[in-house]
């Protein structure tokens, strides 16, 4: 979301008034620290973690909106060869032929983290991938697309979305359809919300078809 807000707030911000601070985060994190009590108006996570905080009380159940599907994808340095990624087999191979890889972490980094971990077991190169694997910081300033920037890995795997926000690499596509998993992202107010109307204007907000635009231009599915 953090190349969203940078375009859309202050769209949002000259026309109701409201003035937006954003925190940004992988979505567990985030989650987390929601279901720790950490103060908010709106939240955006995934959709599973915004049930698991509508069941706990800390997100209002009839505020929940769907607002974006985000796929995962694979990227390469500027100019690098790009690998055949369009089969299962095809992907399998670029990953063992990589020397690292740069992910999210799969216990408390990103959905697309949680997921690879799973893709990996599957295809039975779990092993081989824990020694190639670099682990983003987590947030914006730990995306894989930046590891992969700096040379510090071949590929770079993470939501379609976060490697499009990264310039001087070279976006290849997403995954194959049958190791794909697009994560579905919510908005909510949080039950502890001090402007619950004005977060009910931002949802509102990422629902017009201007905003809409600017999801799908920055690699994410408008619900």
């Amino acid at each position: 979301m953090k190349t969203v807000f940078e375009e859309l707030s202050p769209s949002f911000e000259r026309a109701t008034g409201s003035r937006l601070t954003v925190e940004l985060g992988p979505s567990m994190r985030l989650e987390q620290r929601l279901g720790d009590g950490e103060a908010a108006d709106v939240a955006i996570v995934s959709a599973g973690g915004a049930a698991a905080l509508v069941a706990r009380g800390r997100l209002v159940a009839d505020s929940v909106v769907p607002i974006a599907g985000s796929s995962i994808g694979v990227a390469v340095p500027k100019g690098a060869p790009q690998p055949d990624i369009a089969s299962v087999e095809g992907f399998r191979r670029a990953m063992l032929a990589a020397k690292s890889i740069a992910c999210s972490k799969p216990v408390g980094g990103g959905q697309s983290g949680a997921h690879l971990a799973k893709v990996f077991e599957q295809l039975g190169i779990a092993e081989a991938m824990a020694a190639k694997a670099k682990y983003g910081a987590g947030g914006a300033a730990g995306l894989a697309g930046l590891v992969v920037r700096r040379g510090e890995a071949d590929i770079g795997i993470q939501q379609m979305a976060e490697l499009m926000a990264v310039d001087g690499i070279d976006v290849v596509g997403p995954l194959p359809p049958q190791l794909q998993s697009v994560t579905s992202f919510v908005a909510a107010i949080t039950a502890v919300a001090s402007e619950p109307e004005a977060g009910r204007a931002l949802i509102d907000f990422l629902m017009t078809p201007d905003a809409k635009r600017v999801l799908k231009a920055k690699g994410l599915e408008p619900a």
